[in-house]
């Protein structure tokens, strides 16, 4: 999905030194803990809704990359279906990405072709803006994926980092959407360090980050900054809870920082379910909770 604000952001940015040695400092992973939590959430969180596989869909980009380790790791090579689903546009080498993830995973994979299925779309509503085209993409995707989870009988695993959703970086029910996600809790700088520790290929590794909705398109470019200078002033507001005055105070850049508090108050409603009219004594979301298990 794309993003668009009235405020351009700076092209470059700098955390001053103390601030960013205390925000690499607090995202250093442990890697081994890390993983042994995830592996473990995968495994437990299935289980306790009476399910025994999931699917992925595999995009060649980093973060599915991880995450089909992650659950392969948890569950095994037979319980994950990897679910590839390119775009007429898309280039050539996510695709071959993808298929190196499955061929060193040994795990099952569907090929699905969205082009038909969004071109039906497009070609009935034709003045589309790229972000709008983009959404229409990451919805027909889950189209997909979800079907499939119904044919391998298992959960969506989601594939969106803490910077993606914090920014809201990302498409409500399309590539947002899932059952549970085991990086959500991961700054993209992050899932870099831990998918190197678990061996995700080198070039998958190296590339632009992008959600290849057209030719030549990349995340860092249309955000406006990088990973790794969201990554450490997110980290900053979100995880020390230094307010954006206190951040400006200590010499970060003030368009900066707030075009980025900008981005994570305006998509809060992104990270929530949609909100249900109080009507009742026992409304859902408020007074009818009970754990993601009850009954089990």
């Amino acid at each position: 999905m794309t993003i668009s604000t009235d405020e351009a952001a700076p092209s470059t940015f700098t955390v001053p030194p103390a601030l960013a040695a205390r925000a690499d400092q607090g995202m250093r992973l442990n890697v081994e803990l890390t993983t042994r939590l995830l592996h473990g959430f995968i495994r437990e969180e299935i289980a306790k809704v009476g399910y025994e596989r999931v699917v992925v869909a595999l995009s060649g980009g980093i973060d599915s990359a991880l995450t089909a380790y992650l659950a392969v790791a948890a569950l095994g090579p037979d319980r994950v279906r990897a679910i590839m689903l390119p775009y007429r546009t898309s280039n050539p080498a996510s695709l071959g990405d993808a298929h190196r993830v499955v061929a060193t995973l040994g795990i099952d994979y569907r090929i699905f072709e969205i082009t038909p299925m969004v071109e039906a779309y497009t070609d009935w509503e034709e003045e589309l803006t790229p972000k709008r085209r983009g959404n229409v993409m990451a919805r027909a995707r889950m189209i997909a994926v979800y079907d499939q989870s119904e044919a391998f009988e298992a959960l969506v695993v989601g594939t969106s980092n803490k910077t993606e959703l914090l920014l809201g970086y990302g498409t409500l029910w399309g590539d947002m959407a899932s059952a549970l996600n085991p990086i959500g809790d991961l700054y993209k700088t992050q899932v870099r360090q831990l998918a190197a520790a678990l061996g995700v290929p080198q070039a998958i590794l190296d590339k632009p980050p992008s959600a290849d909705l057209w030719e030549g398109q990349s995340d860092e470019s249309e955000l406006g900054f990088t990973y790794e200078q969201v990554d450490q002033l997110l980290y900053l507001l979100i995880d020390e809870r230094y307010s954006a005055g206190e951040l400006v105070a200590e010499g970060l850049d003030p368009a900066f920082v707030r075009r980025v508090h900008a981005l994570v108050q305006g998509s809060q409603f992104k990270r929530q379910l949609p909100l249900i009219a109080k009507v009742s004594q026992r409304t859902i979301d408020r007074d009818f909770l009970y754990l993601r298990d009850w009954g089990r």
